[in-house]
């Protein structure tokens, strides 16, 4: 049992959504008056304050030292410290500040993914009104204590867990606890015990707020003990997990390290008890060969690499938060998305609305009145028809709602229902502003959840009242005597009709009013509910819904094309999860599986159901937290979007966490990798595109970078084995590797998205760095270049050429190899002979001219001369360098079609 001063588990825990109001006061002992201020102060003894729990945390230093513990820092780190025994200062000193670098960035960004758990902290009301002592006074929320009765009005952040035992006209936003997409109207009856959280209508929640009524509750639950601090909990209990790139690396990095030292050992115990070279003179060659053999360009590349698809991301409304992350995107196999506000736009709008005789569907979505009527694809006017226009008025005059455009932006004041029926009346050329000073409100009945309808009086002119109803289809179908024809003659009221009707909108997942007029005037002073009861023409039925963002249709049909499976986790109804998923092509001809049936399945049952349903309904944070889990141990790559703090366990768990930047809250970002700066879902697509191209481009560096050290490397092996003097120097390799990897490689990290890949299946979680096709392109063009480098030493030295100038012509052969292979490298397996190939990407040319620089200055400066033993070259000389380089460039061009045109070569590649 945890310390009770922490508020955990000395509190009373009953399902007390399930208990009356009368049986939540019993079991609290809590009486009319409140609690005496000396119960109070017991029970904050007993129970602790009403604030979350911080965990414990690394102290600073343990923090930026544990960045230190990453394989790439190793192989950087190592690299390091073979410079410094070669007496290659500035390269040592380059290398060391790229790896504390590295260290700072990591500390830097795992100090903002701590924040998560402030952020939910922060949900926390700072005061609550209380009743205690008999009188109604504001304290510190943390001095909440169950048994305390909290007083709620609108515009209140709910302060702890309450059981409701009085309400009036209560709603409550609960979007970011429970994903439920409108406010919640509370209730006081008891509901079943297994009920989900967003059915509890007795209760209100930690962090949820007050949008609109009044209420008095009994705190239940305080701190950690609330529905806010189970998330808080389990957030604190997920670590991060690592992106399959950084598992491949470390991979790749711990078996290249092995086999350095395995091959240098071998090297140099050949070298000397075999060949009898001297112990010294070896040592320097398994140095050089070590450092031949160490891609010390690896993880700057790669940042470099990241950083660049960061930027690319940002102008694409995607914030990159996690440096690996960027390329984590490109490799995800399955996208979890949340429904409200990330593949709909979180505004309510009216679809449809059935008048006697006639469906009208309306077309435009969201809170811009943008958009029209029309019956069977045919536009029409809404004032040709009385029926429909006289609906819509009735909509907008029995409304509370404003409709306000502010910087360009249309939103809502007041409830998104009531907004939609605003926006219907400004498409069908009835503004809300000039209807309501033709036809000022007289007298309101307002909506109370036990009668189910608004109502409100107007007289345009003296001696011409009319009432207007809206609520729901079945209360006012009661309160009707009659319908109105689509001309606004009266007709019998055809109760079948609009009851099938009902059925056949609500199916489409729809959300319905009823709409209905009146010609009287209030038989009292005011509106009353006796005026109410009967003699209404039924005028409409309206069905809306929070629609699906046309962008994210068509981003969720490229994910389909691109192998990426995407699942809609919703806490709001199945039927609506349901209805939005059809028209997102999720979840088609499949069933929905709600959070109750997460919750009775364990974890085996769990993962054989969850890759073959894509739609889930109702789903807590911990059905939430349990699927991305099941997806995980399938071997997915999964990516999880969300805005509320009820994703945030979700998302901090997930590979790739993408919060919503306008709508989310700061628990969601905090704990995301990723945030959409437009919370739309066709940016996380768009942000994939970018990842596939990232790593894409990392592949093909590795593929650039290896066969440079290969090369070097199969030099130094061939000149130990033939016993002959050595081709490079120790300090002849670094400088390759410096140039090579600061000029060359850099510029494939600007190259631009092949065609086509977002058309590829993404690639297997568990597969390696280095497949058998790539290990086999390296070992090709590795004796490629070691070929032509020897072949031109060995002919220098034959035709008497002193050593520094033939060495000088195997370094530039190296690194003239390098730049027509920087050219091949381009396309993995299509070929460069064409424009775009060859001039697609003007860094590669300017990396190429740079690098040219920096050769001159090699073979040609006396300072060169001295510090790297070069010589002048003629133009002879340089010819038979370019050979080289070109017997590279088509040989890998050679290599490349054979391996696009045979079966042989596709079988090598990995097709079918």
């Amino acid at each position: 049992m945890t310390d009770r001063r922490d508020g955990s588990e000395s509190q009373p825990v009953l399902p007390w959504h399930s208990l009356s109001p009368r049986a939540a006061e019993e079991a609290l002992q809590a009486r009319p008056g409140g609690l005496t201020s000396d119960e109070a102060a017991a029970r904050l003894a007993e129970f602790g304050p009403n604030r979350l729990a911080q965990a414990r945390r690394r102290g600073v230093l343990m923090r930026f030292l544990h960045q230190f513990h990453n394989i790439l820092l190793y192989v950087m780190m190592g690299a390091a410290v073979v410079t410094a025994v070669l007496g290659h200062w500035i390269d040592t000193c380059v290398l060391f500040a790229a790896v504390v670098i590295n260290a700072v960035i990591g500390f830097v960004q795992e100090g903002k993914a701590e924040s998560a758990l402030d952020a939910i902290r922060a949900m926390l009301s700072p005061r609550a009104v209380v009743v205690r002592d008999g009188l109604r006074q504001e304290i510190d929320a943390a001095d909440l204590v169950p048994g305390d009765q909290v007083i709620l009005v609108s515009g209140d952040r709910v302060p702890a867990d309450l059981r409701l035992v009085e309400v009036k006209e209560l709603r409550l936003d609960e979007a970011a606890l429970t994903g439920e997409s409108l406010p919640v109207e509370k209730q006081l009856a008891p509901v079943a015990e297994d009920a989900p959280l967003g059915d509890r209508y007795g209760m209100a929640y930690s962090g949820t707020v007050v949008v609109f009524g009044q209420a008095r509750g009994l705190v239940v639950a305080t701190g950690m003990q609330t529905e806010l601090g189970r998330i808080n909990q389990l957030l604190a209990g997920i670590d991060n997990m690592t992106t399959p790139l950084l598992r491949q690396v470390d991979h790749f990095g711990r078996v290249l390290a092995l086999v350095i030292l395995a091959m240098s050992a071998l090297l140099f115990a050949v070298g000397v008890w075999w060949l009898g070279h001297p112990p010294a003179e070896m040592f320097m060659m398994v140095v050089a060969l070590a450092a031949s053999a160490i891609p010390e360009g690896l993880p700057a590349i790669m940042t470099v690499t990241l950083a660049l698809g960061v930027q690319r991301m940002a102008r694409r409304k995607a914030i990159v938060r996690r440096l690996p992350a960027v390329e984590a995107l490109g490799s995800v196999t399955v996208i979890c998305s949340d429904k409200t506000g990330t593949l709909t736009r979180n505004e309510m709008t009216v679809q449809r609305v059935v008048c006697a005789s006639l469906c009208v569907d309306v077309q435009g979505v969201g809170y811009a009145p943008e958009g029209y009527c029309e019956v069977d694809a045919r536009r029409i006017d809404p004032a040709a028809y009385p029926a429909l226009a006289l609906s819509v008025r009735a909509g907008v005059l029995c409304n509370d709602a404003v409709l306000r455009q502010d910087e360009g932006q249309w939103r809502v004041e007041g409830d998104p229902t009531e907004g939609a029926l605003l926006v219907l009346g400004e498409k069908a050329g009835f503004s809300a502003q000039a209807g309501r000073q033709d036809w000022p409100r007289l007298d309101v009945i307002p909506f109370e959840s036990e009668h189910r309808f608004m109502a409100t009086f107007h007289e345009p002119v003296p001696g011409e009242p009319w009432i207007f109803v809206k609520g729901a289809p079945e209360r006012v179908l009661e309160m009707c005597r009659a319908q109105m024809g689509l001309d606004g003659v009266e007709q019998a009221l055809d109760v079948d009709y609009w009851r099938r009707m009902a059925t056949d909108t609500a199916a489409k997942g729809l959300r319905l009013l009823a709409l209905a007029c009146k010609r009287a005037r209030p038989a009292g002073a005011q509106l009353a509910f006796a005026d109410t009861e009967s003699d209404f023409l039924l005028l409409a039925l309206v069905g809306m819904m929070d629609p699906p963002r046309g962008e994210a249709i068509a981003a969720v049909a490229d994910c389909h094309r691109a192998g990426i499976q995407v699942k809609m986790i919703t806490g709001d109804h199945a039927e609506t999860a349901r209805a939005i998923g059809a028209q997102l092509a999720i979840g088609v001809g499949r069933p929905v599986v709600t959070g109750s049936e997460v919750a009775l399945m364990d974890d085996r049952a769990l993962r054989e159901m969850v890759m073959s349903v894509e739609v889930f309904a109702r789903a807590s944070p911990e059905h939430k937290l349990r699927l991305v889990q099941a997806m995980q141990s399938q071997g997915q790559v999964v990516s999880m979007t969300g805005d509320g703090v009820n994703d945030a366990p979700a998302l901090k768990r997930a590979d790739v966490g993408v919060a919503m930047g306008n709508k989310g809250t700061e628990a969601a970002k905090e704990a995301s990798d990723m945030v959409l700066a437009d919370d739309n879902f066709a940016t996380i697509a768009a942000a994939v595109r970018e990842g596939r191209a990232v790593y894409d481009n990392l592949k093909k560096f590795v593929l650039f970078m290896l066969p440079t050290n290969g090369g070097e490397a199969l030099l130094v092996i061939a000149a130990i084995l033939f016993q002959l003097t050595l081709p490079l120097t120790p300090a002849q390799v670094l400088w390759i590797n410096l140039v090579t990897s600061s000029t060359l490689g850099l510029a494939l990290a600007f190259e631009p998205a092949e065609p086509g890949i977002m058309r590829q299946r993404p690639r297997p979680p568990g597969s390696p760095l280095l497949s058998g096709f790539f290990i086999w392109r390296v070992f090709f063009v590795s004796v490629l270049m070691m070929a032509g480098a020897l072949g031109l030493f060995l002919w220098e030295l034959n035709d008497g050429v002193d050593i520094e100038r033939a060495r000088t012509m195997a370094v530039n052969a190296v690194v003239m190899a390098e730049m027509f292979y920087l050219i091949n490298s381009r396309h993995i397996f299509d070929s460069v002979l064409s424009r775009e190939g060859l001039f697609g990407n003007r860094y590669v040319w300017l990396a190429i001219g740079a690098c040219m620089l920096l050769q001159l200055m090699y073979t040609y400066t006396p300072f060169m001369h001295a510090v790297f033993g070069s010589a002048p070259l003629g133009r002879r000389e340089w010819l038979d360098v370019i050979g080289a380089g070109l017997l590279v460039f088509l040989g890998a061009e050679l290599e490349k079609a054979v391996i696009r045109h045979t079966p042989l070569g596709r079988r090598l590649r990995g097709e079918k």
